[in-house]
């Protein structure tokens, strides 16, 4: 047997670690921003935790997953979206810790958060050559890809926090032109032929600045310009969907992702 065949069973076992990008990769994916947003409001403020204690148990629950997520063989659904959520939350209380407690100002963290992501990518890149999440057959290569989800996150929340409240743009104005945005980069996409390791980034990016402010406009009281449905229902109602929608993948595994795609 030749070290191509050794080989290729592993690869093949291993390129299964994250999703195919299909519509319920997104679906799930702006409801997780979402509930980072309000799961995390809900921890800190509904239940008395403070950013603090909130930060430290999210922070405990993540590195769990994180490691069960690394040492399973395959994709596994609920370990990997469990993760993403994880994540969410924690991206937003990185902000909300250095805005409210450091009193660093949101144009800051958005600057920093750009270039932490824009440094992971290039190390990244010029590490392995490729930034395409099917590519993903490796350890290192899944720590690259989940610290930049975390950069991500964190990103997302600074740009999105920036826009609706130290710019007062408001939450649906800024949920809107992100929405806008994305459909630009679906146009570029589908249309006009955009890199589509590229246009996966941009999006994954712009989905969570879409969420945190879908999840505020949702949650946060009329006074605050919110519809005040309050942190709690929101985040059982896309917790639950989150829920059916990771069973019905687990079930029918529509998007495990083809080998040697």
């Amino acid at each position: 047997m030749n070290e191509t065949a050794t080989v290729m069973p592993l690869v093949r076992q291993m390129l299964n670690k994250v999703p195919e990008v299909t519509i319920f990769f997104w679906i799930i994916k702006i409801m997780a921003t979402t509930v980072g947003e309000t799961a995390a409001d809900f921890l800190t403020f509904n239940l008395n935790w403070g950013l603090t204690c909130t930060t430290l148990l999210v922070a405990g629950l993540l590195c769990v997953s994180l490691v069960i997520q690394f040492r399973a063989k395959k994709y596994v659904p609920w370990i990997y979206w469990l993760t993403v959520l994880l994540i969410s939350v924690i991206g937003t209380l990185i902000t909300d810790n250095l805005v409210d407690n450091f009193g660093v100002p949101l144009v800051t963290t958005t600057v920093i958060f750009a270039i932490a992501l824009l440094a992971t990518f290039t190390v990244w890149y010029a590490s392995e050559k490729t930034l395409s999440i099917h590519s993903i057959y490796t350890s290192k290569r899944e720590s690259y890809y989940w610290l930049a989800i975390l950069f991500t996150f964190a990103l997302g929340t600074s740009a999105g926090d920036l826009l609706s409240e130290a710019l007062d743009l408001g939450y649906w104005l800024s949920a809107l032109l992100f929405a806008v945005l994305i459909g630009i980069v679906t146009v570029a996409y589908y249309r006009f032929k955009l890199n589509s390791v590229l246009a996966f980034w941009i999006a994954y990016i712009l989905t969570r600045p879409l969420g945190a402010s879908i999840g505020d406009y949702l949650s946060q009281p009329s006074d605050e310009r919110g519809l005040g449905l309050g942190t709690t229902g929101i985040s059982v109602i896309f917790l639950l969907t989150i829920l059916g929608l990771v069973i019905y993948l687990t079930v029918t595994r529509r998007d495990e992702v083809n080998p040697l795609k």
